[in-house]
């Protein structure tokens, strides 16, 4: 899988999600402004994809319909949504990955039937997602800079490395003294339209990552 990169960081009561902008067809760039990250549960839980966007939005939906029948419990959703998508016969066939976060943790969920807990607070899926996932462990480690702006800048390292991550697009955050989402652009303004929501149009273009 290629195309893009999606990075999720913890630290200090905050996780922040940021999700790379680009769009490609083969080696063709076709859009670098679109939405790969939203907000679920009245921005109570970020989440991010990589994959076939009709697939991921398929299986968000699932996530989001566990996430209310069990009370906003992230884990539980998260399994739940993971044994769905490996014994259904159509869900088992969707191609994408999951990143999904609230003010406590970070998981990532796949197809193969993985619910995942990083053993330190970062993740990331996507073609970019080992250089992002590097870069964010080496921020953690070695600075006092937060989380929003730590995903941030992993996804810019990553797409100095990767060809299918433009290195700029959107970062959502959850957690904090207010305990509530909040969304802004993050890299060059080539991320994206200002005012872009989360799960907005620019979110259903058609990718595979």
């Amino acid at each position: 899988m290629h195309g893009t990169t999606i990075v999720a960081v913890h630290r200090d009561g905050v996780s922040a999600l940021a999700g790379d902008g680009q769009v490609s067809l083969g080696d063709t760039i076709v859009k670098r402004g679109a939405v790969k990250v939203r907000t679920l549960a009245d921005g109570a839980v970020v989440t991010g994809f990589a994959g076939a966007v009709s697939d991921a939005f398929t299986l968000l939906d699932k996530f989001e319909g566990h996430l209310g029948a069990s009370k906003n419990n992230l884990l539980k959703a998260a399994v739940e949504t993971v044994k769905e998508w490996r014994t259904d016969r159509i869900l088992r066939n969707l191609e994408a990955m999951l990143l999904v976060a609230d003010a406590q943790q970070i998981l990532s969920l796949s197809g193969h039937g993985d619910v995942i807990s990083p053993d330190e607070p970062v993740a990331a899926v996507g073609s970019g997602g080992a250089y992002a996932q590097a870069a964010a462990l080496a921020l953690l480690r070695a600075t006092d800079l937060g989380a929003a702006e730590i995903a941030r800048r992993a996804l810019a390292i990553a797409g100095e490395i990767d060809v299918y991550t433009s290195g700029s697009g959107t970062v959502l955050t959850v957690g904090g003294p207010d305990g509530e989402a909040a969304a802004d652009e993050a890299g060059s303004d080539e991320a994206g339209t200002s005012g872009d929501t989360p799960g907005g149009p620019d979110a259903a273009s058609e990718e595979r990552s």
